[in-house]
């Protein structure tokens, strides 16, 4: 036994000894502890890796930290920058941190990483990196390993891209689109904006983050619409932004003192009428075409296109005016809005979201988005009741139950033909009304699909029972006209209503899943499967 332990001192000790010194240059290329019997954790890592800045030149210097987002600290880590996508250790560090880290030498190039100097609790850990000057610049990033203990530990977390610029403004974004499924090609000098470039990385630690679906990644997800904000520097007011969405015309974000648009600072990210991209700075005014400002203090404009993606990125330093607001650290409604062009203006957006509450943009934070308002709800709600409900079963009534209660009726009517009446009667009802509600709130042709198939279903519902009215008798020799008129003119209505529900959810469902869309489908499904039924009913009791 005495022996066991003897070797278990002598060979396990030293190699103890090596790890809490921070002396890892074998982990010099893949960044992972080398731990015997431990693989890297698959969770999100308790850590973060920020940068002061998002842009960088040669020779810039600038602040990195190595923090915990919590109260769990980290004992070792290991520190790199690399280009994106890139494997080789890039620029020099120095130290500002007392003697919690040290500095090594990684693919022969010194100081090119940094990592601890022991295994005391860390919950923070700042250095400053130096760019080494490059014929051929690129995106780069810092990636950090961190030890919370022997068998717990994340390997390459990474900051949020930095852009390389020699430019010190810019005041448009033209580039040629393409059709192709590549970044379009650039015509200005103007940098291009990789695709992986925009993501949630960092969000409600570093920077604000607005999108939908709440949470989710843009350079995972292309259906991610998403805008962040973070401070360029605590230094200056700048104000980085980001945008990114799917969209045939433009994105754009903005300002708002209250959750209604008008008097609303924005930014634009659109195509022009030469086919064009180009960011501008504009100020709403309601639900005319927005008044174009001048772009003033704005840099580092990048921008791309790729499978109908449009992504754009800039920093600004004009001060965020609405008309009753002034200000960067004041709290303000985020509005997200997308949709087409026309000849190089902007449409009326095909889709919008708006912030729950005020948000001041220099505090991180994860910005949830208002719920729907009631009136919109109402309306949704009376259209499902009036044609997936008592409208269904109107319909159902008149086509295979009319058998019921034979003989039986009111007021010299047949009960089938009362219920039917009376079922359909609250569907017209509940149309009208749900018409009157989505026009009373809008005030304006919102645009798309929707609407189209809503006026078609109220045209439509207010025809059928006026010709039902004036009907000839059961036994006129044209009254076959009618049955047939009014019993195509139903199916229609359905048809169209049911269309009309559909692209109805699909504005409002912002999950990732489409549940929504998935439980509507399955009770189309399920009515199908009744009318299947009822008909072969039907048919087998007439051969019968």
């Amino acid at each position: 036994m005495d022996r066991v332990v003897f070797l278990l001192v002598c060979v396990v000790a030293p190699v103890a000894r090596c790890y809490s010194s921070g002396q890892v240059t074998a982990s010099c290329d893949d960044l992972r502890p080398h731990h015997p019997g431990s693989s890297p954790q698959t969770n999100p890592a308790p850590f973060t890796v920020t940068a002061d800045r998002r842009i960088y030149k040669n020779g810039d210097e600038i602040t990195v930290r190595l923090q915990t987002s919590g109260s769990t600290p980290f004992i070792g880590f290991m520190l790199q920058a690399r280009e994106v996508g890139g494997s080789i250790p890039l620029g020099s560090f120095s130290l500002t941190t007392g003697g919690m880290a040290q500095l090594l030498t990684c693919n022969q190039a010194p100081n090119s990483a940094v990592s601890h100097t022991s295994d005391s609790p860390k919950t923070m850990i700042q250095g400053t990196w130096t760019a080494a000057a490059s014929e051929d610049p690129k995106p780069i990033e810092f990636r950090a390993s961190f030890v919370q203990n022997f068998r717990t530990f994340w390997v390459e977390v990474r900051s949020s891209p930095l852009m390389y610029s020699n430019e010190s403004s810019s005041t448009s974004t033209p580039f040629r689109t393409s059709t192709s499924t590549s970044s379009a090609s650039l015509t200005s000098k103007t940098m291009p904006l990789p695709a992986q470039t925009i993501s949630s990385a960092g969000c409600g630690v570093r920077k604000v983050c607005f999108s939908q679906p709440l949470k989710c990644d843009p350079a995972v997800s292309v259906d991610c619409y998403f805008m962040s904000a973070l401070m360029a520097s605590p230094s200056d007011a700048g104000v980085h932004f980001e945008l990114t969405g799917r969209s045939q015309g433009y994105i754009s974000f903005g300002f708002s003192d209250d959750q209604m648009m008008g008097n609303d600072d924005i930014y634009i990210c659109g195509l022009d009428s030469s086919g064009f991209i180009q960011l501008q700075h504009a100020f709403s005014t309601g639900r005319q075409t927005p008044q174009t400002l001048p772009l003033g203090n704005v840099s580092d404009v990048r921008a791309s296109v790729q499978d109908g993606v449009i992504r754009c990125s800039f920093t600004s330093m004009n001060p965020i005016s609405t008309q009753r607001t002034t200000g960067f650290n004041k709290p303000y409604h985020l509005m997200f809005a997308h949709g087409p062009t026309n000849n190089g203006k902007i449409s009326f957006h095909t889709g919008t979201f708006i912030s729950n509450d005020k948000v001041d943009i220099t505090e991180p934070q994860l910005v949830s988005r208002a719920s729907r308002p009631r009136i919109i709800k109402v309306h949704g709600a009376l259209m499902l009741i009036g044609w997936m409900t008592t409208g269904t079963l109107g319909m159902i009534i008149a086509r295979y139950l009319k058998g019921v209660a034979r003989g039986h009726g009111y007021w010299g009517k047949d009960v089938w033909f009362l219920a039917h009446v009376a079922l359909m009667s609250l569907t017209v009802a509940a149309t009208i009304i749900a018409f009157i509600l989505s026009f009373s709130h809008v005030r304006a042709w919102s645009g798309g699909t929707h609407p189209v198939l809503g006026c078609l279903v109220m045209i439509l519902s207010f025809i059928q029972p006026l010709v039902a009215l004036y009907r000839c008798g059961p036994h006129h020799q044209l009254r076959y006209l009618f049955n047939w008129s009014h019993a195509l003119n139903a199916v229609a209505i359905k048809g169209l209503a049911v269309a009309a529900i559909f692209t109805g959810l699909k504005l409002i469902d912002s999950t990732e899943d489409k549940w929504l869309m998935k439980v509507m489908g399955g009770f189309i499904g399920w009515e199908a499967v009744f009318y299947i039924l009822f008909e072969l009913h039907i048919r087998w009791k007439h051969t019968a």
